[in-house]
């Protein structure tokens, strides 16, 4: 009788919870098991082949293959600006808040724990340029990014990156911060120095921090951001780990957690700050100061930072002292919000364009559409895709079948506008873009929207008018 292939997988799942601590696994074999079959191929072995090669202890192609497999269970989602409420919560308080108390020192240390390819200390990087101005000059910054990928450390320092990965970004903001890649034919976009020179990167394992005899970290840290990191962990683990970033922190310090992450335990040794839409630690042995302070007029908001109507104000005073009462029920699903099974097949769209394989995910993406032919947020990500690969002709089709599936769907027309406007048709770009600022100006201003990665109506009021704007002096006599 032939062995059980099953059999090897349950044996190879057993060692990677082992080494890895990887408990995220302990429950998704699935998932697990479509990395496992992917580094299978690339290694030209079956389950039990490929069983042997793990258990090679000593061996240099083991760890090799050890090193690789850690990669691809490892790869997260990253792109500029993630967490639209996160990053307003950065500009807005948190960041001012940490340059009044330096003023004296000029000096500022920032840790960004599972940076991945580099977008979330580099959007840091770019906030603090907005933030400061010519006044960067004068200030010590040091921001320092870690991760296990050592394929992913060397993407974050080329500092190159596609479409798919500043999909959140507006076009002005783009062409501001960054530089075409001449000699690319993928649309691929270089960070400028002056933000690259701002962040170091190092290969760093979390779990050495909390291995018996480890030292204890330097409480000099400004900012500890790890987000989206944690979930992979056993609660122990985590626990453990967010007890280290407490304890890296200066006595004024915040640490960032992910959303879910930040949910789901109660931090050790830390208080929680609620702020808009997101909370925030503090090291709980320092006293509690305000919690949402009005940044310095010296000090100006980004140049894409939200202005908020006058009659919110009080409302989000208060949301920042008091928690947040959770969103009414939908009772009319949004065309342009994934259901199950749809979710499914968008995730995993999402999952492989976040691993790179763009031409992998857009042919994934043809397929659920086969599965799910009325999906406007599979055609919006296949037009996300398409356009990341130069493929202007259909990903305008895309974008135009999302909004004929969904007229309200914001993001698609905004999509849609900047890249008629890049292929050359201003007008028809405006248009659509007036077309996005509509839809957005008709919805509550703090409503995140459907497939914007956590963009908000308000958020994107301001996108729309700055391209509009951005384009009408472009094609101005």
């Amino acid at each position: 009788m032939p062995a059980d292939p099953g059999l090897a997988f349950n044996a190879i799942k057993s060692l990677v919870i082992q080494r890895t601590l990887h408990h995220y696994y302990a429950d998704k074999d699935g998932q697990l098991r479509d990395r496992v079959e992917r580094r299978m191929a690339a290694t030209g072995t079956d389950a039990f082949g490929y069983l042997a090669l793990l258990q090679g202890t000593g061996e240099a192609a083991a760890e090799a293959e050890w090193t690789a497999l850690e990669t691809e269970i490892t790869i997260g989602e990253t792109f500029f600006f993630r967490y639209a409420e996160q990053f307003a919560a950065l500009s807005e308080v948190i960041l001012p808040t940490l340059l009044r108390a330096r003023a004296a020192t000029r000096r500022l240390r920032i840790w960004s724990a599972g940076c991945a390819s580099g977008a979330e200390p580099y959007s840091v990087a770019i906030l603090l340029h907005r933030l400061l101005g010519d006044r960067l000059a004068d200030w010590s910054v040091s921001i320092l990014g870690t991760d296990l990928d050592a394929a992913a450390l060397e993407t974050a320092r080329r500092a190159e990156f596609g479409h798919w990965t500043l999909r959140s970004l507006s076009d002005a903001d783009r062409r501001r911060d960054f530089v075409p890649v001449e000699d690319s034919d993928n649309r691929r976009w270089r960070l400028r120095p002056a933000f690259r020179d701002m962040v170091r990167f190092e290969r760093q394992n979390l779990l050495a921090l909390v291995e018996p005899g480890a030292p204890p970290p330097t409480a000099d840290y400004d900012l500890v951001l790890c987000r989206n990191v944690l979930i992979y962990f056993h609660p122990e683990r985590v626990q453990a780990l967010v007890r280290r970033f407490g304890e890296s922190l200066a006595a004024d310090g915040w640490l960032l957690l992910g959303h879910a992450e930040a949910g789901s335990f109660t931090p050790d040794g830390l208080r929680a700050v609620t702020l808009d839409r997101t909370v925030a630690w503090k090291r709980a042995d320092v006293a509690a100061v305000a919690a949402a302070p009005t940044p310095p007029s010296r000090l100006p908001p980004p140049a894409a930072a939200p202005t908020r109507p006058a009659a919110d104000a009080t409302r989000r005073r208060a949301d920042r002292v008091r928690p947040i009462p959770a969103p009414a029920p939908n009772l009319a699903p949004d065309p342009a919000t994934p259901r199950e099974p749809e979710r499914a097949a968008v995730e995993e769209v999402r999952r492989l364009a976040d691993a790179g394989a763009t031409e992998a995910a857009l042919d994934r993406a043809r397929q659920m559409l086969l599965l799910h032919p009325v999906s406007a947020p599979l055609f919006f990500y296949a037009a996300l895709l398409g356009r990341g690969l130069g493929r202007d002709g259909d990903a305008e089709a895309d974008f135009r079948r999302a909004i004929y599936l969904c007229k309200s769907f914001a993001m698609a027309h905004y999509h849609l506008g900047l890249l008629l406007t890049e292929t050359g048709r201003p007008e028809a770009g405006r248009r659509a873009i007036a077309e996005a600022a509509k839809v957005a100006a008709a919805a509550p201003a703090d409503e995140v929207l459907s497939c914007g990665d956590g963009i908000t109506a308000a958020r994107l009021r301001v996108l729309t008018r700055l391209d509009w704007l951005g384009v009408a002096a472009a094609t101005a006599p």
